[in-house]
């Protein structure tokens, strides 16, 4: 059975602030919104991370 699915709509995304891990074999990364500290230390392998800007979803 087939399912007709409409047009989606975009979803809408802005540049973010996020922190994201310095170490190279690493892909973690949080939004600046969800961290309390302003040096905030990798959750996965413990490396400092860094801020950048990513455009993402909104969260609303």
């Amino acid at each position: 059975m087939a399912y007709r699915r409409g047009p989606q709509e975009p979803i809408p995304e802005e540049e973010t602030v996020v922190w994201s891990c310095t170490n190279v074999d690493c892909s973690c990364w949080m939004r600046d919104a969800f961290s309390s500290d302003e040096k905030t230390v990798c959750p996965i392998c413990k490396s400092e991370m860094e801020k950048e800007t990513r455009m993402l979803p909104v969260i609303s």
